[in-house]
C-alpha cells in the first residue's frame, strides 16, 4: 500500500491562523503609525495656535509684527539677520520686511513653543520649525489657501508645510474641523510657498474631491497635500 503525504486538516488551520495574526499585526501597527502622525500634526497646529494667542495676550502685538520686540523680548538685538528684530507693527504678520520667518524667533525666544530660531532670509531648520515630514511650516497674513466661494479673506494662518499624505489631513480635519477641505478652520492649501520646501503641494484634483462637500481623498491617497488652519 502506498501511504499518502500531506498536510493534515488541522496543520492547515494553524497555518491559516499564523497568517491571520501577522497580517492582523501588520494592519494594526499601520493604524497605530497612522494615528501618531495625526496626533503629531494635531498637536503642532494647536500649539503653535496657542502660542499665538499667547504672545499676543502678553505683547499685546503679533509675533513677527511687534515692533517692540527687540526691547522686550532677550537676545533678539544683535542676533538677529532681519533687520531690528522688529516688526513695522501694523497688526499683520507679513512677508514684507521677512515678518513671516521672525514670528518663529519672537515665538521662541520669548518661551512660547520650543526649540530657538533666529531669522534669516535664507530659511533652514535653524529659523523655522518643521512637519513631521521635515518640512517647514509658514505662519503669515495672506489668503492662500481653499475657499469653496472661491475668493478666501485675508486672514492670519498656520500652513502645515506640503509632503504630508491626503488620508492623513483628512484624518486631522476630521478630528479638529469639519471634514471639509474647502471650509472651516482646517482646509487645503496649494501655496507655492511653503518653507522654501520643494517640490510644491498636489493639485486640488488629487488632494481632495472636487465636488462637494469636497472630502479630503482618503480613498487613494496622494503623497503630497497640505493644510492650513485659519486663526
Amino acid at each position: 500500500m502506498r501511504r499518502q503525504t500531506g498536510f493534515t486538516l488541522i496543520e492547515i488551520a494553524i497555518v491559516l491562523v499564523i497568517i491571520g495574526l501577522l497580517l492582523g499585526g501588520i494592519l494594526k501597527g499601520q493604524e497605530l503609525i497612522t494615528s501618531a502622525r495625526v496626533r503629531n500634526l494635531i498637536s503642532q497646529q494647536e500649539g503653535v495656535k496657542a502660542a499665538y494667542f499667547g504672545f499676543l495676550d502678553r505683547y499685546r502685538a503679533l509675533p513677527g509684527d511687534y515692533d517692540q520686540a527687540s526691547k522686550n523680548i532677550a537676545n533678539i538685538a544683535g542676533v538677529t539677520q532681519c533687520g531690528t528684530g522688529d516688526g513695522n507693527g501694523n497688526g499683520r504678520i507679513e512677508t514684507t520686511g521677512n515678518e513671516n520667518i521672525l514670528a518663529w524667533e519672537h515665538l521662541s525666544k520669548a518661551g512660547f513653543i520650543n526649540g530657538s530660531y533666529t531669522c534669516n532670509p535664507t530659511e533652514s531648520n535653524a529659523t523655522t520649525p518643521t512637519n513631521p515630514y521635515a518640512v517647514r511650516l509658514q505662519l503669515v497674513w495672506d489668503s492662500d489657501y481653499a475657499d469653496a466661494g472661491g475668493n478666501p479673506p485675508l486672514r492670519h494662518n498656520l500652513k502645515t508645510g506640503n509632503q504630508i499624505p491626503s488620508d492623513i489631513l483628512a484624518e486631522v480635519d476630521r478630528k479638529i474641523d469639519d471634514g471639509n477641505a474647502l471650509a472651516g478652520v482646517f482646509r487645503y492649501t496649494n501655496a507655492t510657498y511653503l518653507g522654501g520646501a520643494s517640490p510644491v503641494a498636489s493639485s486640488a484634483s488629487t488632494c481632495y474631491s472636487a465636488t462637494a462637500p469636497y472630502n479630503w481623498n482618503a480613498t487613494s491617497p496622494q503623497s503630497n497635500c497640505s493644510g492650513v488652519t485659519l486663526f
